[in-house]
């Protein structure tokens, strides 16, 4: 897939107020500081579409990005970042879950997870309750380029054996990536490509 357009749509804090075009929809969330928005300034190979900032929690409203006027990337707020007040932090999970199962054009959400660490309590309850509530999803590893290749790769099956460890009787689909070098960033669009086809299809 090539990127030929990506624009800005809209942000706000209620699902009823997303883009009502029937268009396949993905969604990017992950703890605060996971690298998100580098990541889908990297995939849409526009330096500032998605606001980057040293400060973690920067990210607080649901950002509708349209994508070759076919498709919608939507930037999610972070969760689990301490500085954040209680009240705050039950207002930013009260709208996530509302998008996620109120929205239907939802085709997809994919959950970002820094590589380098050991996989974290709060990364491994949201994805639990992604499939628990039917809500299909993806990882994406970012920083890989933080890592020596065999490192990356230790890391990768680790944490993949992790989840099969546990609660997982599969593993979802997983993408390694860098913002850095752009590595993942042809898997992942040619991912996206196939469930936009299926999508349009279904609805021929």
């Amino acid at each position: 897939m090539k990127i030929k357009s990506a624009n800005f749509i809209i942000s706000n804090t209620k699902v009823d107020k997303c883009p009502k075009e029937p268009l396949p929809e993905y969604s990017f969330i992950g703890r605060s500081n996971v690298g998100k928005s580098s990541l889908i300034n990297m995939l849409t190979q526009r330096k500032s579409l998605a606001k980057t900032s040293g400060r973690p929690g920067k990210t607080q409203l649901i950002n509708h990005f349209k994508i070759n006027e076919n498709w919608f990337l939507v930037d999610l707020p972070g969760y689990g970042y301490a500085r954040v007040s209680k009240k705050d932090k039950k207002t930013f999970q009260k709208y996530i879950t509302d998008y996620f199962l109120q929205r239907q054009q939802l085709v997809c959400a994919f959950v970002l997870i820094d590589i380098r660490h050991e996989p974290q309590k709060i990364d491994l309850e949201f994805m639990e309750w992604m499939g628990e509530n039917g809500i299909p999803f993806c990882i994406i590893f970012t920083k890989a380029d933080k890592l020596k290749p065999k490192a990356l790769e230790h890391q990768v099956e680790t944490y993949i054996q992790f989840l099969l460890d546990g609660v997982w009787m599969e593993a979802p689909p997983y993408f390694v990536t860098s913002s850095f070098n752009g590595m993942g960033r042809e898997g992942l669009l040619q991912y996206i490509d196939g469930l936009n086809m299926e999508f349009f299809e279904e609805r021929a």
